[in-house]
């Protein structure tokens, strides 16, 4: 055999292995991806406990009233400093 012939034929195997090792990498990350998608598809929503949410409404709404007793609080504050700034202002000449 001419070892022009031996050397094509070599070749020829090499590009058709690869062609082939292609082919299955991509047919194994396509089943793959199937397979990702439906575990995926298949868990469960979380569940919401009814009880979870009211303590949570709950929650919420003791932060908001405190949040109103702070506010009211700044406010009164801030009208007391303001009158005492006034008084201060009446008493110096």
């Amino acid at each position: 055999m001419e070892p022009s012939i031996l050397k094509f034929a070599q070749m020829a195997g090499i590009f058709i292995t690869m062609c082939a090792a292609l082919a299955v990498i991509m047919l194994g990350f396509n089943v793959a991806t199937r397979l990702v998608r439906r575990v995926s598809s298949q868990l469960p929503a979380p569940r919401f406990d009814d009880q979870r949410l009211a303590r949570l409404e709950q929650a919420v709404d003791a932060i908001a009233i405190e949040v109103e007793r702070v506010s009211e609080s700044q406010r009164f504050i801030s009208k007391l400093l303001g009158e005492r700034s006034q008084e201060s202002s009446r008493l110096l000449p």
